[in-house]
């Protein structure tokens, strides 16, 4: 009995912030108020075709992308050193990566705002060797700098969860059919991280995509992201038809990429790696 009130409580919570709300935008999406009446129509999708939206999106998936693609290149690396340390500096080099995500997002952003500008301490520094001041805020670089450090612990966590769970058989065993440190990684370690490369590439990639505090702070409106657009239809314009359509295919290119890196996983799993 207890099972099941928890799950019916459970399903109620589920039912009214996530289900209604989304069927609430779907409403929006696929209806137009005109005279006061409301009819469905797809022009609200029409509406997005336009070349301005487009640019947005296609600016958004580039900025997700870029900064999907270097937080892998930095956080594979950083969660292979910390899984092959001992356990106490392996505790204190994840607390140290931990710890910036106990603060507020918003104050994490603001304070790279501070060291990018032109008397932010960064310039300072150059300064000190004749160098800038340069305009380092409000670039598409101060925006995907801020996304790379924000999302940057959630693809270390995931492949660092994978790389501790290997067990040091494989490698002892791979050692003794004479496989190098280098054939080792390539056999043995990156083929079995492959599903904590893809839980991190789609914790990054999805907030990325989806992000506007960050390109409203770092990019002082001035580089909208389909976020941006979003919350501006909500918030200032009022147009929430447009703005839940845009939603919904927000959402869809989301579950594109669910679908390919849980495919791409599962194909992964069933071959045993890449090589």
């Amino acid at each position: 009995m207890r099972k099941n009130t928890f799950a019916r409580a459970y399903l109620i919570w589920l039912m009214i912030f996530v289900a209604i709300p989304l069927l609430l935008i779907a409403f929006y999406a696929f209806t137009v108020t005109e005279t006061g009446q409301v009819s469905f129509s797809f022009d609200n999708f029409r509406r997005f075709l336009n070349p301005i939206y487009l640019k947005v999106l296609v600016r958004s998936i580039e900025l997700a992308l870029k900064s999907t693609i270097l937080c892998l290149l930095l956080g594979y690396p950083l969660a292979y050193i910390i899984a092959r340390e001992s356990e106490n500096r392996k505790r204190i080099m994840l607390l140290l990566i931990v710890i910036p995500m106990w603060m507020n997002f918003l104050l994490r952003t603001y304070a790279w705002s501070t060291l990018l500008g032109k008397n932010g301490l960064i310039n300072i520094i150059l300064g000190k060797f004749g160098l800038g001041p340069y305009q380092l805020l409000y670039t598409d670089g101060a925006v995907l700098l801020g996304m790379v450090y924000n999302f940057l612990p959630f693809m270390v966590l995931p492949i660092h969860s994978v790389l501790t769970k290997m067990s040091p058989r494989l490698f002892e065993a791979a050692s003794d059919l004479g496989a190098t440190k280098l054939e080792t990684f390539k056999r043995v370690t990156f083929p079995m991280s492959i599903p904590g490369i893809l839980s991190g590439v789609s914790m990054v990639f999805i907030p990325a995509m989806s992000t506007f505090v960050i390109s409203n702070i770092l990019g002082g409106n001035k580089y909208n992201l389909i976020g941006n657009v979003i919350e501006q239809q909500f918030r200032w314009t009022g147009d929430w038809h447009f703005g839940s359509s845009m939603s919904i295919i927000l959402m869809v290119f989301i579950l594109i990429t669910m679908a390919f890196t849980n495919k791409f996983g599962g194909d992964m799993s069933e071959r045993g790696g890449l090589f």
